[in-house]
């Protein structure tokens, strides 16, 4: 006896009700996906995949001895984003309701060319692996309800701030910002993919402007975590406050550097931003796609000075860009981008893997369901090398200790300038003093070869990456690193 089963036609899927819980993403959401995902593989679509998001946002503001704004953002929306070849769209809805989402997927297939399978079509099964969900495995469902109320993100705030007036002088304006963002997401794919993950990002940080006649000095520091639910509740600002004020009151009298090509120290931490903006985004398959970096054919080449080895992941605990899983549902990995100044792989998500022949590595990521997923860091370091601090100072007889970076700007191949917010000048390996208005200008594939020496002190800072697919949330870091020689832009 043959067996036969019958799919289901196009005007029956249609026509059917589906049962999905309203306030949370689980596996009750998977009848009413693998029905589209099949309609669209139907219709010619090579892969579908559908992004569901809810957020739960709240940032609190205080200036000086008042709570100035606390502003809260809730939003729900999914996002399709339909494959056919190398080229795909994406189209992005609040409607999350079966004739929602079905409009948002008719409208990706239109775009691509694609026609809605006729009433008398057979729809082909999608079957979905069982659901991984990290958010339930790794008890994430109490993080909402264990964060910090918003009488005590003011009260937090209000006391930093006090704490600060006490510790500066000086003072024009203290600010402290704290924020809270909560993440559900949901990502089923066509190829079988369907996972879950809850994330939750913090941070809270210090703005002190300090004035005395003609001197000005601003300084700004600032933590954040992920997975930590009583994060502000730990947040030692007594000690922040020093540091801040420490270092307003050095650099309001410094002395502005004078212009030239040095040798340099840049400190751990956040010294990393130049590593992420001059070298990391060149390293993303976005830019391959591009063909708008020098490092398009250079895997398995020299880019480097050999003492630099970097990565890329996704792991590091409670580290701001770290994730269980990517937005297209990847497992997060560590992704070794130089060895010892060698290029050995590239940043890549789907679209980019597709296009490039690079393999994923798990660094599809966006800001929201109004976004595409693209290629996008996590978290991206130097590792650390053989050298003590002691050593790095050591080698130098003239030049600068970038103590804190400030903001800057990056050339779609390389090119960088970013200013130093404290700096010292080092003398006989001596730092002897405090030096404003430095730049450091430059290019992403000299400068790398120029990074002599690594010390063993890595450390991470957390920091707001925006590309193609909005702003997202990473690390930067490295540890104190010598680089040979820089040009510095000052007086």
């Amino acid at each position: 006896m043959n067996l036969v089963i019958t799919a289901p036609q196009s005007q029956e899927l249609s026509v059917r009700e589906y049962s999905s819980t309203k306030n949370r993403f689980d596996a009750s959401w998977e009848a009413m996906i693998s029905t589209l995902l099949g309609w669209g593989r139907a219709a010619g679509a090579d892969l579908i995949e559908f992004f569901l998001e809810r957020v739960n946002y709240i940032s609190c503001l205080a200036e000086d001895d008042a709570i100035t704004s606390i502003s809260p953002r809730l939003s729900t929306g999914a996002g399709v984003r339909v494959f056919r070849g190398k080229a795909d769209c994406y189209v992005s809805t609040n409607d999350l309701t079966f004739a929602g989402l079905k409009a948002a997927l008719e409208k990706g297939l239109s775009i691509l060319g694609l026609q809605w399978p006729l009433a008398n079509s057979y729809i082909p099964e999608v079957t979905l692996e069982p659901l991984r969900d990290y958010a339930t495995s790794k008890g994430k469902e109490i993080w909402l309800s264990a964060c910090s109320s918003m009488r005590e993100m003011s009260e937090v705030l209000l006391d930093a701030n006090a704490k600060l007036a006490l510790k500066a002088s000086h003072v024009q304006s203290r600010r402290s910002i704290y924020f809270r963002d909560w993440q559900e997401v949901l990502v089923a794919a066509s190829d079988g993919t369907f996972a879950r993950d809850i994330r939750l990002t913090q941070s809270v940080g210090y703005n002190l402007l300090c004035a005395d006649g003609t001197h000005r000095s601003a300084i700004n520091k600032r933590t954040g975590s992920t997975s930590q639910a009583d994060f502000l509740k730990t947040w030692d600002y007594e000690t922040t406050a020093s540091e801040v004020a420490e270092a307003a009151g050095k650099m309001l009298y410094a002395d502005y550097v004078e212009s030239g090509t040095y040798p340099i120290i840049m400190a751990n931490k956040f010294g990393g931003v130049i590593f992420h903006e001059a070298c990391g985004h060149l390293l993303e398959t976005t830019q391959i796609e591009k063909k708008t970096t020098p490092f398009i054919d250079k895997k398995g080449e020299k880019i480097a000075h050999e003492n630099l080895t970097a990565w890329d992941e996704g792991r590091s605990g409670q580290a701001f860009g770290t994730i269980d899983m990517d937005d297209e549902g990847m497992p997060a990995q560590k992704t070794l981008l130089i060895e010892n100044g060698i290029l050995k792989n590239f940043i890549a998500d789907r679209a980019g893997s597709m296009r490039t022949g690079h393999p994923r590595t798990g660094s599809g990521r966006r800001q929201s369901y109004t976004f595409a997923a693209a290629s996008r860091m996590r978290n991206t370091y130097i590792a650390p090398g053989d050298y003590s601090i002691d050593d790095l100072f050591a080698s130098i007889d003239k030049g600068i200790y970038c103590k804190k970076m400030g903001g800057g700007s990056v050339g779609a191949t390389g090119e960088f300038n970013f200013a130093v917010d404290e700096a010292y000048l080092i003398e006989n390996g001596k730092i002897t003093k405090p030096l404003k208005g430095a730049t450091l200008i430059g290019e992403a594939g000299e400068i790398m070869n120029k990074i002599s020496m690594s010390s063993q002190d890595l450390g991470l800072a957390p920091g707001f990456c925006g590309s193609v697919s909005g702003s997202i949330y990473v690390t930067v870091g490295q540890p104190h690193l010598k680089v040979d020689s820089i040009t510095v832009g000052g007086r």
